[in-house]
């Protein structure tokens, strides 16, 4: 009988639930660094940066043919966040 998978409730509460060893401590964001999602960034300052161009036109502060120039703004912050978040890997380990 010890050659049985746990059952998925067993597992789950193995991976959420508490430590198994007291003495590990519990992580946090503060133990290091996380990796970037790097989509995640892209398309979250993409979407921030579309929101910013509709409340700018709803507001009435810019009027709909400023939309030529506008609405590239976010796809270009967008491309560059990503380009700053890859340049870590991209640069590498030098021999």
């Amino acid at each position: 009988m010890s050659d049985e998978q746990p059952t998925a409730s067993e597992q789950t509460t193995e991976m959420f639930g508490e430590p198994t060893d007291p003495a590990d401590p519990p992580r946090s964001w503060a133990a290091g660094k996380h990796p970037v999602n790097v989509l995640h960034l892209v398309m979250g300052v993409a979407f921030l940066g579309l929101f910013v161009n509709w409340a700018l036109i709803q507001s009435d502060l810019l009027e709909a043919h400023d939309l030529r120039w506008l609405l590239p703004i976010p796809w270009v912050a967008a491309g560059a966040a990503g380009l700053i978040a890859t340049a870590p890997r991209l640069r590498g380990t030098r021999d």
